[in-house]
């Protein structure tokens, strides 16, 4: 399945695109979660305010979810990242 994460930086973040190369650092770990594939992180290219200005896409077995939201990168992102989220959506799908 596909584990789509959409951010949107709160105004604390005066240059959203540098948060671009930490965010792949961080997911760039994602495979070591068993059942988790990969990740792949795009940034918004339009910047408009009612734009999210990035999407995480994370590859990985429907079972693996749990691994996923209980592994130490996970607690990472949202310790590192939640207070500068002005909104975050979730959306899983399988192809």
């Amino acid at each position: 399945m596909k584990h789509l994460i959409l951010a949107k930086s709160n105004d604390r973040v005066t240059d959203k695109a540098a948060l671009v190369e930490p965010i792949r650092q961080l997911f760039s770990v994602a495979a070591e979660i068993p059942g988790v594939h990969g990740a792949v992180i795009y940034p918004c290219c339009i910047a408009r305010d009612n734009r999210y200005d990035v999407m995480i896409a994370l590859d990985m077995d429907k079972d693996a979810l749990p691994l996923y939201d209980a592994s130490e990168m996970h607690r990472l992102w949202k310790r590192e990242y939640g207070d500068l989220l002005e909104e975050k959506a979730i959306f899983d799908f399988e192809m």
